[in-house]
């Protein structure tokens, strides 16, 4: 089959490199000139499975208005009036109970698991590089209560399978050693030794080149103008005044999604949340991290990606909105200066902002919808570089007509139609 995919960051490009290898003929349309320009560009590094847990929590409510008011805010919540924005808030209000909590972290921990075996199978079958490593992740908890409220997320990690190991202050420098000159200020940490690090910008560039090799076709500067439909089908692409057409298609948009889709009458809670990232070159080892941190007091995630050191994090609720103000600049600045200062020079720092497609249940949208040769792979919101290739290859067993690997089932667009 001839299977056309809108988007080429790290999901809709993870997705032609299966469908590719299904046996598929793969087009690629994106409006940038090469892969992984927007979202994928400069995340915060994490391959982190055993991190996937939804941001819609028990006591996330309360918490959201702390975070608002402290100096160095993580959350930041522009209201504009708008219905969409305030559904939005309020469907992920409704899934902040245990319940939910345990069924949407169930969903997502079952394919960041899988997607990364996926990504082990595909290093070992093509020795893709991207300054990639494999030491663990550790969330560090600077209060007591950030430890005790641990409890929760080790007893889903245990009926899910995930390895873990809980860290006294002198373990978590043992695996960071650079956080010994700061450790009057940790309480101890979690760590995740399935997560890794990688550069996904780098990762998504040199696997489209292998796509190419492979035979996928990419159009680039090329925006779609929208999706055509008979009323029972998607029967093609508009581009340029003209209409383009394929056996199958699907749309890996991330945020700009729900309105590819809204003039089909398919309504996907996908909201942009906006996010932060500075990359500074390395010139102290000794204080820069190993692997990859996160700060779970400001949600800030550190990572180490060869010589240089990513530190991502903050959500903004502001549209679409891609300015690079330098007050938040401060929030991500604070935590590298405060757990890694001096690791990394700050005067090269490389400052930069994306949107990440949230559904308000966290879990990605993949899968068919009920128009037969439309298909999504959407919707990853922070962990899109985590689930990329899980949700990739299921989505292509999905339109090849095979048994996937792991259960599709809550994962498609069906679930919010219940």
């Amino acid at each position: 089959m001839h299977v056309m995919i809108l988007g080429s960051g790290v999901v809709g490009v993870t997705s032609a490199w299966y469908l590719s290898q299904a046996g598929h003929e793969v087009t690629v349309i994106d409006r940038q000139p090469e892969p992984a320009l927007e979202t994928s560009f400069a995340n915060a590094g994490q391959i982190s499975p055993g991190y996937s847990a939804p941001w819609a929590a028990p006591g996330i409510p309360l918490k959201a208005i702390k975070w608002m008011m402290q100096d160095l805010a993580p959350l930041r919540i522009k209201p504009q009036m708008d219905p969409v924005q305030m559904r939005w808030m309020a469907q992920m209000l409704s899934n902040c109970t245990e319940k939910a909590y345990a069924v949407n972290k169930s969903r997502m921990l079952r394919i960041a698991e899988y997607s990364r075996d996926c990504l082990i199978d595909l290093r070992a079958s093509v020795g893709i590089e991207y300054d990639n490593r494999a030491k663990g992740l550790i969330q560090l908890f600077r209060t007591q209560k950030q430890v005790d409220g641990a409890e929760q997320d080790m007893k889903i990690l245990l009926e899910c399978g995930v390895k873990f190991e809980q860290l006294s202050v002198e373990q978590v420098v043992g695996y960071e050693p650079a956080l010994g000159h700061v450790k009057e200020k940790l309480k101890g940490g979690l760590r995740l030794p399935g997560d890794e690090t990688g550069d996904c910008f780098l990762f998504t560039q040199r696997l489209a080149k292998l796509c190419e090799e492979n035979g996928v076709k990419f159009l680039f500067n090329t925006s779609v103008e929208g999706l055509e439909s008979d009323g029972r089908d998607v029967t093609g692409i508009r581009i340029k005044g003209e209409t383009l057409k394929a056996d199958r298609y699907l749309l890996a948009l991330g945020s700009f999604s729900p309105k590819m889709l809204k003039p089909l009458g398919l309504d996907v809670p996908i909201y942009p949340v906006k996010g932060y990232s500075l990359t500074l070159p390395i010139v102290d080892e000794d204080r820069a991290p190993v692997s990859t941190v996160m700060d779970e007091t400001y949600k800030i995630a550190l990572s180490r990606l060869g010589d240089r050191i990513r530190v991502g994090g903050t959500a903004e609720l502001t549209g679409y909105d891609l300015s690079l103000p330098e007050s938040r600049r401060k929030n991500v600045e604070f935590v590298v200066n405060d757990l890694f200062g001096g690791g990394g020079d700050m005067s090269r720092a490389e400052f930069w902002t994306g949107l990440r497609p949230m559904t308000p249940d966290g879990t990605p949208i993949v899968g068919a919808t009920h128009f037969p040769s439309l298909y999504l792979n959407t919707g990853h919101g922070t962990l899109g570089w985590t689930m990329s290739l899980g949700s990739a290859k299921l989505v292509t067993d999905l339109i090849s007509n095979r048994t996937p690997d792991i259960d599709p089932d809550g994962l498609g667009i069906q679930r919010y139609r219940k």
